[in-house]
């Protein structure tokens, strides 16, 4: 799949135009996401040197983009058009019912709850409170 994702309070806390702290488990959701195959775009409002250090940000965290604000890595800005990306999914906290977090996601998309390398080391990062949630 194509996966969208903003960067400001979904992979980092709102601090624009600083770059927050870490959502809990983004990068190694998007890790798990990409190692699974799936395409990621980085769809954000960001632009100049604020999208820069977005992107610079998530590399030094292991995530490159397969696109940033774009469909496909070679298409060209055009202010002519819309920027809407086209997507699979979109992951942003802004959504309808706010962000349900990345282990959420991450079980959502793949339907895997137990048993994969991101799995264990989300369930023994997080414990009792993963426990709880997912009813495990």
């Amino acid at each position: 799949m194509t996966i969208a994702i903003d960067f400001d309070g979904t992979i980092v806390e709102h601090r624009f135009p600083a770059i927050g702290k870490e959502m809990f488990f983004a990068f190694d959701t998007m890790k798990a996401l990409q190692k699974e195959g799936h395409n990621l775009i980085l769809w954000t409002y960001r632009h100049s040197k604020f999208l820069d250090d977005a992107v610079d940000y998530c590399k030094k965290n292991g995530v490159e983009f397969y696109a940033v604000n774009a469909n496909h890595p070679e298409e060209e800005f055009d202010n002519t058009f819309s920027r809407k990306i086209l997507a699979d999914i979109y992951i942003d906290d802004r959504n309808f019912g706010g962000f349900p977090g990345w282990g959420v996601i991450y079980q959502s998309i793949t339907g895997i709850s137990e048993g994969n390398d991101y799995w264990e080391k989300f369930n023994k990062k997080s414990g009792s409170f993963f426990k709880r949630i997912f009813n495990h």
